[in-house]
């Protein structure tokens, strides 16, 4: 019987050396790597059926690695294993190219069940992200768009002062808008984000740089997805 041909990227050689030992008894783990520049250089080479990837690496992220992999080769199967839970992330991740998202927490009782899973052409995620975002990732023409990072200029500007701590009342009199319009804006900025709560707005202005909060406590994501300005909207 083939043994699924595997290649582990991550930039941490714990990670690396356990996610081996994990699968090598099921699959033929071809080769190990510590950056997203590394797996385009050894997956050519290698040939990998399935690659693990993680999102936050040095110089390219896990991200921009996996959409070039794709188009060098486009029937590799790739599976994100990263600590991101944020919904975010997890859409971005199936658009740029996974087969597969898991969490580092629930990797040693689900990887092998999700590498067998996209090996025939299912997708998989782990069962601790949140239902809402599993069901919009396993069944996408519920609805298409998922959750995207694409902001306006104008949800941009609402979101930097929201994490900078500024009241509402507050962003409307800087912005000369309404109080409902700066309402608006928040509501559509966390419905796309697929965030809830301020502290997770935050958490995520922070990791794209939107603001320089320096008292922030809380565990900000090691990565970044660009932020894609659309047009102005008031």
């Amino acid at each position: 019987m083939h043994s699924a041909r595997i290649l582990l990227i991550d930039d941490h050689a714990l990670v690396l050396e356990g996610m081996r030992q994990l699968l090598e008894s099921e699959f033929t783990v071809v080769g190990t790597g510590e950056s997203g520049q590394a797996l385009l250089e050894m997956a050519p080479r290698l040939a990998p059926d399935v690659v693990l990837l993680d999102i936050s690496m040095p110089g390219l992220n896990g991200f921009e690695a996996a959409q070039r992999l794709k188009q060098l080769l486009p029937s590799v199967k790739i599976i994100f294993v990263t600590m991101m839970t944020e919904p975010v992330y997890i859409s971005e991740a199936f658009r740029r190219g996974a087969n597969g998202y898991v969490l580092k927490q629930c990797a040693a009782a689900e990887l092998v069940n999700a590498i067998r899973k996209v090996l025939s052409n299912r997708r998989y995620v782990s069962p601790q992200v949140a239902p809402e975002v599993r069901e919009i990732v396993e069944h996408q023409w519920m609805r298409p768009e998922g959750f995207t990072n694409r902001l306006t200029d104008r949800q941009v500007e609402v979101l930097r002062l929201l994490a900078s701590g500024y009241a509402a009342k507050e962003i409307a009199r800087s912005l000369n808008v309404s109080l409902k319009t700066v309402e608006f804006h928040k509501s559509n900025i966390t419905k796309k984000l697929g965030l809830k709560t301020a502290s997770d707005l935050t958490k995520y202005a922070i990791a794209q740089g939107l603001t320089s909060i320096h008292d922030f406590r809380g565990e900000a994501p090691a990565t970044s997805i660009p932020v894609v300005s659309e047009e102005r909207s008031k």
